[in-house]
């Protein structure tokens, strides 16, 4: 019983929920001595108090990663199949569809070696058969790796004297054969791909690397060699922010938390479907985009999730995901039984609908008398939500703003920020959602979850650089490893859009 008192009093911490303080005996004996409207008052003011903190401890129970931002991982193993979603079924089997190439091996024309396996005796009678000419073979290929051990180059450079002036002439190293003895880019990149790409930990790296090859690799040098693939990758980062300032591309927002030296900081992020920027920073707000520098100066296109702080740059032009807003209407739809909230549900999947058919009739834009209609359906169920969660009389509070239902904050939120929400249906180029940013995010989150949090700031830091540059190569269709061996070679890849003449300035 205790346990469970210690647990309620921290969810009501993590909450910013006050302890409800009950009435007294000597102040309920005090109320009884004034008379039956005293009492009736103490008792609706208590009541009123214990029934919010209800409703909002069974909101927090109801909510899951179908009906709010909570991810999936939150929904525990006990929980049933919830009873409805966003995504529907398509009909197909699972599995491979017709028309699918597949990646089945297929046999080389020209192995790298050849293995005869001859018949020496008969099977029936034993008779010997090695002076038999074979009348047939049957091939069959076998794809494996040979065994791998790492390869050392010896570097040696020519010192001579010249006989004319006795000047010391010494030959010049190849770039990056900086030390008597070294590793070379290969192996550092691939110690880089694990740690980095594939969220392994230094010290399970360290023992991939002593397994594969047969060579004892440092923690040390692991960490050498990410920091040198950060800086190496440093004039690419610094050219793409230049870019997520003035591309006409819909600029991605998105910003998550976790522990860096065991204090909470933020991972920002900023992206399009080719480029990726991320930036951590103590601050989750305005001050964070102030320091990081897109969104103060953009005037182009942003996606994001609403989160109020957005909102204080109205020179750029704000998109809302709808993503959100589906999993809220749900909440509220199945929590407050608001049927106003399901109607605007199916309205946004409408919508979205209409646009991807005009995309596929390579259509620019929806028909005007389209879009009239699907404004005027959403102003009437905004009018029907307001109407439904009318505006409760003010209380008075210490800081912030006015306490209210979700069901009042959603409806408040998507009649303020119309032409926000609805900004993919006059767009074309804005998507339904912000589901890129949240897929560029999402491996901050694993390498959290694997490793629990970052030791350092200077490995947080590094992570973001070398994140944003393997994030960018994916979308650009370049191999990891070979993006990781571009950088440490001194020569990291920039994506074509960074190439192109007007790219500072598009």
């Amino acid at each position: 019983m205790n346990i469970n008192i210690v647990k309620i009093a921290k969810a009501r911490h993590n909450q910013g929920m006050e302890p409800i303080r009950l009435p007294s005996e000597e102040e309920i004996s005090a109320t009884y001595d004034q008379g039956k409207e005293a009492v009736m008052a103490l008792f609706f003011a208590t009541f009123h108090k214990l029934a919010e903190r209800l409703q909002a401890l069974e909101d927090q129970l109801a909510k899951n990663s179908r009906n709010s931002s909570k991810p999936p991982s939150s929904d525990g193993l006990k929980k049933k199949p919830t009873k409805r979603g966003l995504r529907k079924p398509s009909g197909k089997k699972s599995g491979g569809q017709p028309g699918h190439e597949g990646h089945t091996l297929k046999a080389v024309a020209d192995p790298d070696r050849v293995q005869v396996h001859r018949v020496k005796r008969c099977q029936q009678c034993q008779a010997s058969l090695e002076q038999v000419e074979a009348s047939g073979m049957e091939k069959r290929q076998v794809f494996d790796l040979p065994v791998v051990r790492l390869e050392v180059t010896e570097h040696q450079a020519e010192i001579k004297t010249c006989p004319q002036c006795l000047t010391a002439n010494k030959a010049e190293f190849p770039i990056g054969v900086t030390q008597p003895v070294q590793y070379g880019a290969e192996i550092k990149a691939q110690a880089v791909y694990f740690n980095q790409y594939h969220h392994i930990p230094l010290e399970r790296t360290c023992e991939i690397l002593d397994e594969l090859y047969d060579s004892p690799f440092s923690e040390g040098t692991l960490v050498e060699s990410c920091e040198q693939v950060a800086e190496a990758v440093t004039p690419v980062d610094e050219q793409a922010k230049e870019y997520l300032i003035h591309t006409e591309e819909v600029v991605h927002l998105d910003e998550t938390g976790g522990r860096v030296e065991g204090k909470l900081r933020w991972m920002h992020v900023s992206s399009t479907h080719t480029l990726t920027h991320l930036e951590m920073h103590d601050r989750r707000g305005r001050l964070a985009h102030d320091d990081i520098g897109i969104l103060p100066e953009r005037t182009g296109k942003v996606m994001h999730d609403g989160y109020r702080s957005y909102e204080q740059y109205p020179h750029a032009q704000h998109a809302l995901c709808n993503a959100h807003h589906l999993r809220e209407l749900i909440f509220i739809h199945e929590n407050y039984q608001q049927p106003w909230a399901e109607d605007m549900l199916k309205l946004l999947l409408e919508i979205k609908q209409a646009v991807e058919c005009a995309q596929q009739d390579q259509l620019a834009a929806l028909s005007p008398d389209q879009i009239g209609d699907f404004e005027n359906r959403y102003s009437k169920l905004v009018g029907q939500g307001l109407e439904a969660n009318p505006p409760d009389p003010p209380v008075p509070r210490k800081r912030g703003r006015v306490k209210q239902s979700p069901a009042k904050n959603l409806v408040d939120h998507l009649h303020k920020h119309q032409r926000a929400v609805l900004a993919f249906m006059y767009d074309f180029k804005v998507p339904f959602d912000n589901n890129l940013a949240e897929r560029d995010l999402r491996m901050v989150k694993l390498k959290q979850k694997v490793s629990g949090c970052f030791r350092s700031v200077q490995g947080a830091s590094t992570f973001c650089r070398i994140r944003s540059y393997i994030s960018t190569a994916r979308k650009n269709d370049l191999r990891v490893l070979d993006a990781l061996r571009m950088a440490i070679n001194g020569d990291p890849f920039y994506p074509p859009c960074l190439l192109a003449p007007d790219a500072s300035a598009a």
